[in-house]
């Protein structure tokens, strides 16, 4: 006997402005699942203000406190929380729910290209706004400038919804992106993408290597300045006397915009179980979280060499969740931000969308961008590449990496 669809997912939105909602989530339990309901809380752009979370390995119960823009559209977040959690029509043979049994389809990936008129301060984040609005997702990007100033751009997306091959989704798209371009839009077209997509998704092979060893090391930078480092130390300590059953990992740290996300990716990569999860942070931006772990053998974390990696590997992704630099590129600049992926092949949601938003806040405009997967020290990154005009930039290197480190760590 199941339970009810309404009670898997439970959204109970503040009665006063300024208090939180609650999310409560009741289902059968699966490795990662607790990566994945935050993901999706990340994509709608909420933050975690407070956490908890339990399971006996078979059934789970997580209570998430989120704060977020009003404008949410409550009843498609819980059907996107929902699609994540195990059925909700059984609650025997779980083995049925384990990700290996679960193949799912790759989605289509489409091609948006459109050709704009002229350019202005903002059209990238303006274009990505309205894609995240009707849920599409940017998988690649190329842009560029054409001399007599126009400008084209070539989205590679997937669609959510599933719809984007009937010509209503179609029609909708384009009627949204006419809407935010107006009288600068010359063309829009959307066709299921070819071979082409391959050849983009590689990405160009080269990378400054000014920059590469010391943006992707998998080691903590001795230069405060490297990659994307926080400027607040990360605490993370390991007791195995607490409790008979479980290994409790404490971290003491400063909140940023998908902080729990960032956790629990890394647990998951790791193939740990959280059986018990507290994490609370206090209006200053701090943070303390509570995980009682498991091995997948369902045994305490033991030798000292796991715990060593485990700890370290929790410290560097919560110092540098994401890697960022800008640098010269001929007489131009270029922005690099580097997006780990996860093993289950998925980036950080929203990363350009953040990006845009910063550049657009500072005024800055962008010639082209180039967005790519590549394999460095045995781990796959999402590379942005954005290039910015050369001449007459509004604010300083310093002041861009600083504006954009804001965005996409949630310190405005």
């Amino acid at each position: 006997m199941g339970i009810l669809q309404d009670d898997v997912v439970v959204i109970s939105k503040g009665e006063k402005p300024g208090e939180s909602t609650v999310i409560t989530v009741n289902c059968p339990d699966r490795a990662g699942l607790g990566c994945d309901l935050c993901r999706v809380i990340l994509l709608f752009g909420f933050s975690i203000c407070k956490g908890d979370g339990q399971t006996d390995g078979k059934w789970c119960y997580i209570v998430f406190w989120v704060a977020g823009k009003p404008s949410t559209r409550w009843n498609l977040l819980k059907q996107r929380l929902l699609e994540v959690c195990p059925s909700y029509f059984s609650t025997s043979e779980i083995d049925f729910y384990k990700p290996e049994n679960q193949q799912p389809r790759l989605p289509d990936v489409f091609l948006l290209k459109f050709w704009c008129s002229y350019d202005y301060e903002g059209l990238l984040h303006d274009v990505t706004e309205v894609l995240c609005e009707l849920e599409l997702t940017i998988e690649r990007v190329k842009v560029s400038t054409a001399p007599d100033g126009r400008v084209m751009d070539l989205f590679y997306i997937t669609d959510t919804r599933e719809l984007l091959r009937t010509k209503t989704r179609q029609e909708e798209t384009t009627h949204y992106l006419k809407n935010v371009l107006g009288k600068a839009l010359i063309s829009c077209e959307i066709e299921l993408a070819g071979p082409e997509f391959t050849a983009c998704s590689q990405g160009s092979p080269f990378l400054p290597s000014a920059i590469t060893e010391d943006m992707f090391s998998l080691e903590l930078p001795n230069n405060p300045r490297s990659g994307f480092l926080a400027h607040n130390p990360v605490s993370v300590t390991v007791d195995n006397a607490f409790s008979p059953s479980h290994t409790l990992v404490k971290i003491l740290c400063k909140d940023h915009k998908g902080l729990i996300y960032d956790i629990t990716r890394t647990l998951k990569d790791y193939n740990i179980q959280i059986s018990y999860g507290r994490f609370f942070a206090s209006r200053k931006g701090n943070c303390e979280v509570d995980l009682f772990l498991m091995q997948a053998d369902g045994k305490k974390i033991v030798d000292p060499n796991k715990q060593n990696a485990l700890c370290s590997r929790l410290r560097m992704e919560l110092l540098c969740p994401l890697r960022l630099a800008v640098v010269s590129r001929g007489p131009d600049t270029e922005l690099l931000v580097a997006n780990p992926v996860e093993l289950s092949g998925r980036g950080r949601p929203l990363v350009f969308h953040d990006i845009t938003l910063a550049l657009k806040n500072l005024n800055t405009p962008i010639f082209s961008v180039e967005i790519g997967r590549h394999m460095i020290h045995d781990r796959e990154w999402e590379v942005y590449r954005i290039l910015l005009e050369g001449d007459g930039l509004p604010v300083s290197r310093n002041k861009i990496e600083e504006g954009v480190r804001k965005v996409l760590m949630g310190w405005e």
